[in-house]
């Protein structure tokens, strides 16, 4: 029998599940079950669970079904366990580290009270903390052990689920403390368990991580559905009849759940505007229902004692007068400060949205690229009647194909197209002067699978944050209708440091179709366009950029590497495009020791042409598993790259699934690897395959196409995706038909020869 039982609801928290359960399952104290209730999540939670099940004896996974609510699935979970002790934590919550064994040495000082309270602290999105409001209340408990009516000022804990820990068989002996159905009922069993309860302790320490979560929190869900606090408190009151002994608590507990209905009353995220006049009646209806005798209301809860909606709306206007002028006079201001350039954009917003225009862009306007570029050649063949644009950069419009209609940022058509197009994609964000209307749909594509930290978990790395305003992000984020995905790890991901409302399509990323699509005749193409003679092995360098360093620093001496690596190897360099162009790689492929193919478009081509790829940390590495090749992962400087930029994963670990391949930290390591096989082993095919299993899920060859049909078609039935032992990637240039060896520039045939033998 474990000291704790880890109760555990969850329902649509992939983003955070992973915190959740590791925040249990490193904890120092062993004695522990972790009890997961799937409650028919519709997302990737349920296979979370199994895979932790299957790697970890402590944790039991329970799946409903269908879907039941939280209550039930806490009850479900509370059936389970066999702990000494029950634990409730919400799937997208944690705990901080060493509080089972602070809860334990408390337990054990106390003598097993009914309950122990404990403190939490509020975590935030953008990296905050706030200490809860009950410390000091807390901390006046002492050691001592109490029922509640000799303490009745605890009756203002937080009435929630996640900050005690109940005695088993306390908490199953009575059948009043099952949760019931609908939000609020957290507060409902908070308050019968203190009631009940012979004896209560408290600990002076902060146990419970408490996510503020910006979306997706039921509380945060403004509708009709919160109107169930009132059925909720008044099962607490039924509750209280015949315990004559709980009488003087009557007017604690009434003043409790009045000031309940007056915060959500006051809270948007909770009762919309539309709803407000109905909550405030029903709030006082029940508040003459349930009113003890001799009770008097404080100031801020005597609108609720007098009735009348009207009355309170007047108060209400006068105490924001003063607030609403300033805010007017400040908005004012920026509105003159930004109409001259707005003036034209803001008259096309009010012409109709143009039902047959897609706007694409992809790399802060640098060209026709990536996932946008993918879709766009796809609707062309599926949904010809939706006229594409493409926002491209003045400097890049020569790199524009033949035949596709484009604007310039800032230009008077730019305006017009994005003010009326239907359907805008890009693969980043679009500027922040862009408007999401009703009606439009934003697709962001992403470029590439996170290794690295992004999005809102960036704010605790400066060396890429700098300068950067997370707030301004999440208001260009919650502009996406769409957002793709190309394997669970990035749907999780996605998630959490996006907090939004966007649906996730796990199509796939669209610029990979091309890898199972493509045959021969595209891999031999793609070689002879960049020059790669017959019979030599062409290695793909494509290292990311640094956040904390400026400027293109080369990681390999390239002079070296292919001296040594000899003629049966060529080296295709490819920097990334922040830093394409550089002058020192363009002398180097003068002198023909590397093929600098930094401006080569598209990287598709660049990954069939290849045999092998060898990058650092870029998202490339993703893609190109994709074809089932060779990776090489050189990593020379890990961990300044893991502590300044942040990673999700520790890609040099070797772990199944983490590391693709062979792993260099130097030149000389460069050059073993690939003179003495490792690159092309049995080892390296192996870690290939668990890296291609847990990364390339849904790049089927399908993506584009299930972007196109969903969402410039309209067709909500999704194309299944083909399972990864039945595809057929593009065939690796080894697999071509020979073609006879071209020498190596200024190396003879008999050279070849000896240095082959």
């Amino acid at each position: 029998m474990p000291r704790f039982s880890i109760i555990v609801p969850v329902h649509k928290v992939q983003g955070y599940l992973r915190e959740c359960l590791d925040s249990v399952l490193c904890q120092s104290f062993p004695d522990t079950e972790l009890i997961a209730v799937d409650d028919a999540s519709p997302d990737n939670s349920g296979r979370i669970l199994d895979e932790y099940a299957a790697r970890d004896t402590r944790v039991t996974a329970i799946h409903h079904p269908a879907n039941r609510g939280v209550g039930a699935s806490r009850n479900t979970g509370a059936a389970a366990a066999t702990g000494d002790y029950l634990l409730f934590l919400d799937g997208d919550d944690t705990l901080a580290p060493g509080s089972l064994d602070a809860l334990a040495e408390r337990l054990k000082q106390d003598g097993d009270p009914d309950i122990l309270y404990f403190d939490h602290v509020r975590t935030y999105w953008w990296d905050s903390v706030d200490k809860s409001l009950f410390g000091e209340l807390l901390a006046s408990a002492g050691t001592d052990v109490f029922r509640i009516t000799e303490r009745p000022e605890f009756l203002k804990l937080f009435a929630m689920t996640s900050n005690r820990v109940y005695r088993r068989d306390f908490y199953r002996g009575d059948p009043e403390f099952a949760f019931s159905d609908g939000i609020y009922e957290d507060a409902l069993v908070s308050y019968k368990t203190m009631l009940s309860a012979e004896r209560i302790s408290c600990l002076d320490r902060v146990i419970l991580q408490y996510r503020q979560r910006r979306t997706g929190a039921s509380t945060r869900s403004p509708g009709r559905n919160h109107f169930v606090i009132f059925d909720q408190y008044a099962r607490l009151f039924a509750f209280l009849e015949g315990k004559p002994e709980l009488a003087p608590l009557h007017g604690r507990l009434f003043e409790r759940a009045v000031a309940h209905f007056h915060f959500c009353l006051n809270n948007p995220d909770r009762i919309p505007p539309h709803l407000r006049r109905e909550f405030f009646r029903l709030a006082v209806r029940w508040y003459r229902r349930h009113l003890p005798a001799g009770f008097v209301p404080p100031a801020e809860l005597r609108s609720f004692a007098r009735g009348g909606y009207a009355r309170l709306r007047m108060r209400e206007s006068a105490a924001c007068a003063v607030r609403g002028a300033a805010r007017r006079k400040r908005k004012l201001r920026k509105t003159l400060a930004v109409r001259a350039k707005a003036v034209l954009y803001r008259f096309h917003l009010r012409r109709p949205i143009d039902p047959g225009l897609a706007v694409y862009a992809a790399y802060w306007d640098r060209g026709v690229h990536c996932n946008p570029a993918a879709i766009w050649r796809k609707a062309q063949e599926l949904a010809p009647h939706i006229r594409a644009v493409w926002v491209i950069r003045k400097s890049e419009v020569d790199q524009v194909p033949e035949g596709v209609d484009y604007v310039i940022p800032g230009t008077r058509r730019y305006w017009r197209t994005v003010a009326r197009a239907k359907y805008l994609i890009n693969n980043v964000n679009f500027a922040n002067a862009v408007v999401k209307r009703p009606g439009s749909v934003h697709v962001q594509t992403h470029h590439g699978t996170p290794l690295k930290k992004m999005g809102i978990d960036q704010q605790r790395y400066p060396a890429s944050a700098n300068g950067m305003s997370f707030r301004r992000l999440l208001d260009r984020v919650d502009r996406w209708d769409f957002s793709l995905s190309a394997n669970p790890h990035s749907t999780e991901v996605w998630e959490r440091v996006y907090p939004s409302s966007f649906q996730q399509l796990e199509s796939g990323y669209p610029r990979n179709d091309v890898y199972v699509t493509a045959g021969a005749a595209e891999v031999e193409a793609a070689r002879a366009a960049l020059g790669i003679p017959p019979g030599r092995t062409a290695i793909l360098y494509a290292p990311t950029v640094r956040d904390y360093q400026k400027g293109y620093v080369p990681r390999l001496d390239f002079a070296r590497v292919c001296r040594e690596l000899g003629p049966d190897f060529v080296l295709l360099a490819r920097t990334h495009y922040f830093h394409a162009g550089d002058e020192s790689l363009r002398e180097l492929h003068e002198r023909g020791l590397v093929i600098d193919v930094s401006r080569h478009s598209p990287v598709e081509e660049l990954c069939l042409a290849a045999d092998a790829l060898v990058t650092d940390y870029s998202s490339i590495m993703f893609d190109y598993a994709n074809l089932d090749r060779p990776i090489v992962i050189h990593a020379d400087d890990w961990p300044v790259y893991r502590a300044s930029r942040g990673v999700y994963f520790d890609l040099l670990s070797g772990a199944p699934g983490d590391t693709p391949g062979p792993v260099s930290t130097s030149d000389d390591d460069f050059v073993r690897i690939f003179r003495d096989g490792d690159w092309n082993s049995p080892r390296s095919a192996g870690l290939r395959s668990e890296f291609r299993a847990r990364f390339c899920a849904f790049d089927d060859g399908l993506a584009a196409e299930r972007v196109v049909r969903r969402v410039l078609l309209g067709d909500d039935s999704p194309l299944p995706h083909i399972p990864l032992p039945d595809r057929t990637p593009a065939p690796a240039p080894s697999a071509l038909p020979e073609r006879p060896r071209v020498p190596a520039p200024g190396v003879e045939p008999s050279d070849q020869v000896q240095s082959a033998g």
